[in-house]
C-alpha cells in the first residue's frame, strides 16, 4: 500500500478515537420508582412503559404495584420510592400527618367506577342500617361510603363495617357473608358477573371528582430533580395521548395489566375521566380547589382528617410549565 494513503489512514484513525474519548458521556439516567395499583386510572404509566416512552427523556423508571392503599402508603412515607398514584383524599392525609410532598398531576376522576354494590333488598342507602357492609379503610371505598351515609343523614355507626381490600369486598358480597359492599373496577365488573343479583346503589357520580386520583413526588426529589418531574408529566400527555388515537390498543394495554379482559372493563373506562396536562393547568391554579375543598370536607366528617391544607400548600403547577 503507498506510503501516503497508509500514514493518512492512520490519521483519520487517530483523529475519530480522539474525537471520540472527548465526546461527553450520555446522561446517566434518573432511576424514578412510582407505586401504583391496579385501577384504570393509572392506566397512561402503563401505556408509558410499554411504549417505551420514559426512555426517550431519560428516565429509567420501575411501576411497583401494591394491592392496598396502606401498603402504597406506607412504602411511599418511608422514602422507598421518588412518586406514587394515590387518591387525592389520601395525599392530604400524608400531607397533613408531616410526609413532605407536592401534588404534581391531577390524574383521573371517578364517575361510575367507584360504587357501592348491593344485594336484593337492599334499594337505598338508608336500607343499610344495621347491614353489613365490606370497604377498605381509609381508602377511596371508605371515602365514598362516609359521603353517601353523611347525604343521608347516616354515619359509619348506622352499619356494620366489615374492613376488607377492595379487591375481596365484592367477593365476599358475592358469597352473601355481607349485605353491601364498597370497592372500584375492575372488581365491579367481575362480580356482577358473578351474581346477576347484585345492582350498583350509590356510584362517584353523585359528587363528580369526590374520588379522584394524583401523582405525588417527595419534596426533596421534586427540589433536587425538578427536570425529571416536569419530563415525567410529559411522558404522561404522550400516553394519554397515544389512549385517545389508538383507544383498543390502549385500553388492551391498560386492562392486561390490571388482570382483566378490555371487554370487561368497557362500562369502567366510561366511568373514568383522565386530564392531560393542558386540563391540568386549568384545574391546579384554580378549577379543580372547590372540589378539594368537598374531598377535605367529607375526610374531616368522618374522621380521616383533623384539618386540611390550603390547595396552593400541596398542590405544584410549576412542573407544568
Amino acid at each position: 500500500m503507498n506510503t501516503r494513503i497508509t500514514r493518512f489512514i492512520l490519521v483519520v484513525s487517530l483523529a475519530a478515537l480522539l474525537l471520540a474519548g472527548c465526546a461527553p458521556a450520555a446522561p446517566e439516567k434518573v432511576q424514578v420508582r412510582i407505586g401504583t395499583q391496579p385501577w384504570i386510572g393509572y392506566g397512561p404509566w402503563f401505556i408509558a412503559v410499554e411504549k417505551g416512552y420514559f426512555d426517550q427523556y431519560n428516565l429509567a423508571v420501575e411501576l411497583i404495584n401494591f394491592n392496598t392503599d396502606q401498603d402504597v402508603n406506607a412504602a411511599f412515607a418511608s422514602g422507598n420510592m421518588e412518586a406514587a398514584n394515590l387518591a387525592t383524599h389520601t395525599a392530604t392525609k400524608l400531607y397533613t400527618a408531616g410526609v413532605e410532598l407536592r401534588i404534581a398531576l391531577l390524574e383521573d376522576a371517578s364517575y361510575e367506577a367507584d360504587a357501592i354494590l348491593a344485594g336484593s333488598g337492599i334499594a337505598s342507602i338508608a336500607d343499610l342500617k344495621g347491614k353489613k357492609v365490606a370497604y377498605e379503610e381509609g381508602a377511596t371505598s371508605d371515602l365514598l361510603l362516609n359521603y353517601a351515609l353523611a347525604q343521608n343523614g347516616m354515619s359509619i355507626a348506622d352499619i356494620v363495617p366489615v374492613p376488607l381490600p377492595a379487591s375481596d369486598a365484592g367477593l365476599v358480597l358475592a358469597a352473601g357473608e355481607v349485605d353491601a359492599a364498597v370497592t372500584y373496577e375492575p372488581y365491579i365488573t367481575e362480580v356482577l358477573k358473578q351474581d346477576s343479583s347484585l345492582s350498583l346503589l350509590y356510584t362517584a357520580a353523585e359528587n363528580p371528582g369526590l374520588i379522584s386520583d394524583v401523582l405525588v413526588v417527595p419534596l426533596a426529589f421534586a427540589q433536587s430533580n425538578p427536570q425529571a418531574v416536569r419530563d415525567m408529566l410529559k411522558v404522561w400527555d404522550e400516553a394519554l395521548a397515544f389512549y385517545k388515537s389508538n383507544p383498543d390498543e390502549a385500553k388492551a394495554i391498560i386492562a392486561r395489566n390490571v388482570g382483566a379482559e378490555p371487554a370487561d372493563l368497557a362500562t369502567a373506562f366510561d366511568g373514568v375521566e383522565f386530564y392531560d396536562l393542558a386540563a391540568n393547568k386549568e384545574q391546579l391554579t384554580g378549577g379543580f380547589f372547590q372540589t378539594f375543598q368537598d374531598i377535605g370536607g367529607a375526610a374531616v366528617a368522618m374522621g380521616y382528617l383533623e384539618s386540611f391544607p390550603i390547595p396552593g400548600d400541596i398542590f405544584d403547577a410549576s412542573f407544568l410549565e
